[in-house]
């Protein structure tokens, strides 16, 4: 790659992120463990049948697990707004969607990805049927990256803001409400032993749309917001 180029701004902007998660690595088992901690805490609150945690097993790991994520998504442009290497990022000759979208994708393989290898404990631990926990995997390989892309839009209009943190959750929670239906509904009727590729289809053609739109709509409230 050419220095100057943008693959190589790309590159180098995946080095700085990954290097600095591994220098803040504790706090990437923070969303694990509160995901760990909420799905703990309904068998206390419902009772430890195995029948009825049963039926409601994939709705509990998938709200668990968007809050985790949530948890985790006012970091995502925080201290690169506070540092001041987000404005270079914007006035940067290099494509600021592609750039943003390299964060995004480093924020998803940090806090995401190790919530989706936690999964199948998460549903071992509410009895889901072991046939069930393939289609939630497959799910939340597709849901989660559409929560980070739709997550993304809202930090970034909220990114110049002080204690933007329940802004934040209004603006994300109603847009995350579809693909928590979807993901949960393949899995619910994977469980009751019906058809599950329509849901998975409709996550992927959604994912789809966002990895195009998401970026441009995020570089452009990032221009909004710190200009």
């Amino acid at each position: 790659m050419t220095p100057g180029s943008t693959p190589a701004a790309c590159a180098a902007l995946l080095r700085r992120d990954l290097t600095l998660v591994w220098r803040r690595r504790g706090d990437a088992f923070n969303p694990l463990l509160f995901a760990l901690i909420v799905v703990a805490l309904f068998p206390l609150a419902l009772g430890p049948e195995p029948e009825q945690l049963r039926r409601i097993a994939a709705g509990i790991v998938f709200v668990a697990l968007l809050l985790a994520g949530l948890l985790a998504l006012d970091t995502l442009f925080r201290s690169d707004y506070e540092d001041g290497s987000l404005e270079q990022l914007v006035l940067s000759p290099h494509p600021l969607s592609l750039l943003l979208a390299c964060k995004i994708g480093v924020h998803w393989l940090t806090t995401a990805l190790p919530l989706i290898v936690l999964a199948p404990l998460l549903g071992e631990l509410l009895h889901l049927p072991g046939e069930v926990r393939g289609v939630l995997v497959v799910a939340l390989l597709l849901a989660t990256p559409l929560l980070s892309l739709i997550g993304a839009v809202c930090v970034a209009l909220t990114v110049g803001m002080h204690r933007s943190g329940m802004l934040l959750a209004l603006l994300v929670l109603p847009l995350y409400v579809p693909i928590l239906i979807f993901g949960a509904g393949a899995c619910n009727a994977a469980q009751a032993g019906l058809p599950s590729l329509a849901p998975l289809l409709w996550l992927a053609a959604a994912l789809v749309l966002a990895l195009v739109l998401a970026p441009l709509a995020c570089a452009a409230a990032l221009r909004i917001s710190i200009s």
